[in-house]
């Protein structure tokens, strides 16, 4: 979506403005674009008639540049996905989520004391987010809504931040969640049973 979007917005345009475009918005750290599938993609892209080659030039030793369009199929690829993302709500994969569901093979103090950490982590992050929001480069050189997505991800770390610092004072404050201190609740003993029942062979 972000390829076809930008080849749409600065067509005709070479793959190395493309590349240099995505990287001047970070798009490798928050978009999962990474550079070095970017010409990968446009060539993709062509073949399956979202984008057109205009032109390929070579100047002096230099790399020959090949320009590209997009096409009436990729405006209509690039309008459905766009939407797609605006109207629907996608969960992403999240590492640290991987990491919490096995919380309880953690001892208590190192728990508590690893979410205060990512805490520290997630707040320091917002003030760097929210320096940049308040520099030039975000209040004169950017579009209003590249503010606003800065916006955003302030907002989304310090919300992370202090549901990990509310999660770290009930593991100090003794609330019960290891195994071997509610054994008889209602939860583990019907998980692991259910995991049991995964590795039985059936009667049949």
């Amino acid at each position: 979506m972000m390829i076809l979007g930008l080849v749409r917005w600065m067509q005709p345009v070479h793959g190395y403005d493309v590349r240099r475009e995505l990287l001047s918005w970070s798009a490798d750290k928050w978009a999962n674009v990474q550079p070095g599938s970017i010409y990968h993609a446009l060539r993709k892209l062509t073949e399956e008639g979202l984008l057109r080659e205009v032109a390929t030039e070579q100047v002096g030793g230099r790399p020959a540049r090949t320009t590209y369009e997009v096409t009436a199929k990729g405006e209509d690829e690039f309008e459905t996905l766009l939407r797609g993302q605006w109207w629907h709500v996608h969960q992403q994969p999240d590492p640290f989520l991987a990491a919490f569901s096995f919380l309880p093979a953690l001892p208590r103090q190192e728990a508590a004391a690893a979410l205060r950490n990512r805490a520290n982590l997630m707040r320091a992050s917002a003030e760097s987010t929210r320096a940049s929001l308040e520099s030039d480069w975000i209040r004169v050189s950017k579009p209003a809504h590249v503010a606003w997505m800065f916006e955003l991800w302030v907002a989304r770390s310090e919300a992370e931040a202090t549901w990990c610092e509310q999660i770290a004072e009930r593991i100090d404050s003794g609330v019960s969640y290891l195994p071997d201190e509610v054994a008889e609740a209602e939860g583990w003993n019907g998980w692991r049973e259910s995991g049991r029942a995964g590795r039985e062979p059936t009667a049949e």
